[in-house]
């Protein structure tokens, strides 16, 4: 009897440790449609709240030379894909499938990229990225994000920037500096100073304790910066339509108070 006891007892523990291994990538990833990439085409950003992008501590700038700028390293840092397909699943999902249901249709990204120190395996660092449509694999170059990726790694190994500043521009607004610094820009000319406009409107997050600044202008893929009476200040870039939502860290007791944007040759103001 006792063994039969014992046996039932391991088949249980088996089941709920079987269960737990199941459930476990779950952890960390966001509900079903929690989660709103923003932007269009191959120029999209993540959710900052959902991907706010998580570096590796084993990647300082005291050893690079042995870690990021060493070949191969990143490559034997990557995770195999019986780890990543799950996450990549409960990541599509928490991001309500924004570019279709197929997997095929994404990439698995590193927001802050491998050859950044970026982390290896968290969910913070990784989302579901647009792939390039009906392209092969073998010329995934043409994704404007690894081009920004490749440039920084340079720039980092080179000594021409830092690593924690490479990895916060791959993290705020990649698109931005790639408009800037490799192009090519935006395909509908800026507005002149004269013709520039915008909106701000504010709204709390009881979820996240911090704003949600709308800015809509007509000012495409150029940096918003919001900036209340406080002197609370946040940027993050608009979307090809000119519009962002810039979460700004500031109290509740902050609503109903003047905010300011400036985007691009646009100013405006309105309330939190």
């Amino acid at each position: 009897m006792r063994r039969v006891v014992m046996i039932l007892t391991l088949v249980v523990a088996s089941c709920v440790g079987l269960s737990a291994a199941v459930a476990a990538p779950r952890s960390g990833w966001g509900k079903p449609y929690s989660c709103h990439a923003r932007g269009s085409g191959l120029y999209v950003l993540p959710d900052r709240h959902c991907t706010p992008g998580a570096t590796n501590p084993a990647v300082t700038q005291a050893n690079i030379g042995s870690t990021i700028c060493k070949a191969g390293w990143s490559a034997s840092e990557r995770p195999p894909e019986s780890v990543t397909e799950p996450q990549k699943r409960l990541s599509l999902a928490a991001y309500g499938y924004y570019d279709g249901r197929s997997l095929g249709t994404y990439e698995f990204d590193h927001l802050i990229s491998l050859e950044l120190g970026g982390a290896v395996d968290s969910s913070k660092n990784l989302w579901p990225e647009p792939d390039y449509p009906g392209v092969s694999t073998s010329s995934y170059y043409l994704n404007p994000k690894d081009h920004v990726e490749d440039k920084l790694h340079d720039w980092v190994c080179d000594h021409k920037i830092s690593l924690a500043s490479a990895q916060h521009i791959i993290a705020s607004n990649w698109i931005a500096w790639y408009r800037a610094h490799i192009g090519p820009t935006s395909s509908k000319p800026a507005p002149s100073s004269a013709k520039a406009a915008c909106t701000v409107t504010g709204s709390w997050s009881s979820e996240y304790h911090d704003f949600d600044v709308y800015v809509h202008s007509n000012q495409p893929d150029t940096e918003a910066t919001v900036t209340d009476s406080a002197g609370a200040s946040a940027s993050y870039g608009t979307d090809a339509s000119g519009y962002a939502d810039v979460y700004l860290d500031a109290p509740e007791s902050a609503s109903g108070e003047s905010v300011s944007a400036i985007v691009g040759a646009a100013r405006c103001s309105g309330t939190l």
